[in-house]
């Protein structure tokens, strides 16, 4: 008898929960310039603390939703954390100006503790579903679902929301109906392997082929695991989060920052570097899958296959030296005097405004704008901002910028298809969730070190301080993954005890 494929409904299922989590995720980066400049008037300082609060709930909740799903399950677990973060991904729209950045800040920490529950719920179920040779194809497949959800935010919100933030509410009411779905089909759909009426006994052995153990009952609490150096190699390795967590919160803002793309410019630049990300997901796991299809052990073919990633990201650090300056010469004059506006032609009273910044040239958008508010009033300036960017904007060098960004971020999901799989392949799979909890909780503490010290530097220095991010974000994983190697040079299996399989 044919071997059934039930495993691949469940892939299904993991690929449409982690693109609904980075969808609700992706819609503060893609509003972040609009809701900071347009709506709640926050500082760099504010930005960065609101997404501080996500991370510190996202670490905290690697911990706690890791080891609630060792306990519980994937089933139950899987369900109770997208049932958190999806009430307080609409709770976000309640938010009034009054209390936005207290308001943010409490939506994005119940926001990040429910969402931190996605990766290990979905790499405890691969492990309970797929083959050790197959995991790395499977983690890249539903990881893909990530870059999904961060295209569909781009895509859908300019749909519902307007340059100057009215409507944003939409944004975040988006993804409630498809979490209730998705929801009602994991209940229905979820079993163990060895318990599914729909699994017979060929796929069954197929699942449990290389040495795939089905899953003890006993329950491996995370104090077990953290001594041990397995544990902090892949924690490691989890410190290349935080740039993830920087393309992901503030791309769009470095886009806004530096060459004044607006809410409906930005959606295109990220919906090209997220599907160059889907696209890096699914190859990174195709690679080291093909290199042990060639007989490499899963220790050579996971770390070369991670080399590879870290070499592609490296040219990400000349990002920020992508220049485009804004020049208020008589081109742009002309231009803007041939505008409407509100419904006739554009003011004498405004050109006149404008004829004195002629011969001004600004290094990037942030600085231009400074001098239109002061030329303009904040007002007249923002409502006719987009029409003056664009004029003043002589090329569309932004788009190096963001194919810099696009191959970082396709590298980044290659290297974590390959990543992700590492405590699946090394642990027993009773410790998986755990051990992905705790590595998710050091990528979540990465992440926030690095958007506090982004904002306290954007906040005195204005966009240059973006060059230290991309620099960092280049070099570190070639770091990461020399750290990697000197803690766990083998990648040897552990027993159901937590020690190395001989």
């Amino acid at each position: 008898m044919a071997p059934t494929k039930y495993r691949y409904r469940i892939l299904a299922l993991l690929f449409i929960a982690t693109a609904i989590n980075y969808m609700d995720r992706s819609i503060i980066g893609v509003l972040g310039p609009t809701l900071q400049y347009k709506v709640f008037y926050w500082s760099d300082v504010d930005y960065a603390n609101i997404n501080i609060a996500f991370k510190v709930a996202y670490a905290i909740g690697m911990l706690a939703m890791g080891a609630m799903i060792d306990r519980l399950g994937s089933k139950k677990g899987y369900t109770i954390s997208i049932a958190i973060w999806s009430l307080f991904g609409m709770l976000h729209a309640a938010i009034r100006p009054a209390f936005g950045l207290l308001g943010f800040i409490v939506a994005r920490f119940g926001l990040g503790f429910g969402e931190a529950g996605n990766f290990p719920a979905a790499l405890k179920t691969v492990a309970e579903w797929f083959p050790k040779k197959d995991r790395a194809f499977a983690a890249g497949i539903f990881n893909a679902g990530s870059n999904i959800g961060a295209i569909l935010a781009p895509l859908l919100i300019p749909l519902v929301v307007l340059a100057d933030g009215t409507r944003w509410q939409l944004a975040f009411l988006m993804t409630g109906m498809f979490s209730l779905v998705w929801i009602g089909l994991w209940l229905s759909s979820y079993n163990k392997p060895e318990l599914h009426a729909k699994v017979n006994a060929e796929e069954l052995a197929y699942i449990h082929s290389d040495g795939n153990e089905p899953v003890q009952e006993e329950k491996v609490p995370w104090r077990k695991v953290l001594p041990l150096r397995e544990t902090w190699a892949f924690a490691i390795g989890k410190l290349s989060d935080a740039a993830w967590w920087f393309y992901l919160f503030w791309s769009g803002k470095f886009l806004y920052d530096q060459f004044g793309l607006d809410i409906k410019r930005l959606a295109l630049p990220l919906i090209v570097i997220y599907l160059v990300a889907d696209l890096g997901s699914i190859i990174g796991g195709w690679l080291s899958r093909y290199f042990i299809h060639k007989g490499w052990t899963a220790n050579k073919a996971r770390k070369v296959a991670m080399l590879i990633c870290a070499s592609c990201i490296l040219p990400v650090m000349f990002t920020a030296r992508v220049k485009t300056d804004f020049r208020a010469d008589a081109r742009f004059l002309s231009a803007v005097a041939s505008e409407s506006y509100q419904g006739g032609p554009m003011p004498e009273e405004i050109m006149q405004k404008l004829e004195a910044l002629e011969g001004g040239a600004y290094h990037n958008a942030r600085a231009f704008i400074g001098a239109l508010d002061g030329a303009l009033g904040k007002e007249t300036a923002s409502e006719l901002e987009t029409v003056l960017l664009n004029h003043a904007r002589p090329d569309n060098r932004y788009w190096l910028a963001v194919l810099l960004i696009a191959l970082a971020a396709g590298g980044h999901q290659a290297w974590s298809a390959n990543l992700l799989t590492i405590p699946s392949d090394v642990f027993p799979k009773k410790a998986v969730a755990s051990v992905v909890g705790i590595g998710g909780m050091l990528g979540a503490v990465a992440g926030l070190i690095a958007d506090f010290s982004l904002g306290q530097v954007l906040q005195s220095s204005g966009p240059s301080a973006y060059f230290f991010a991309f620099l960092i974000a280049g070099l570190m994983y070639l770091i990461i993954l020399a750290a990697i190697h000197l803690l766990m040079p083998g990648m040897i299996p552990l027993d159901s005890q937590l020690k190395k399989v001989r």
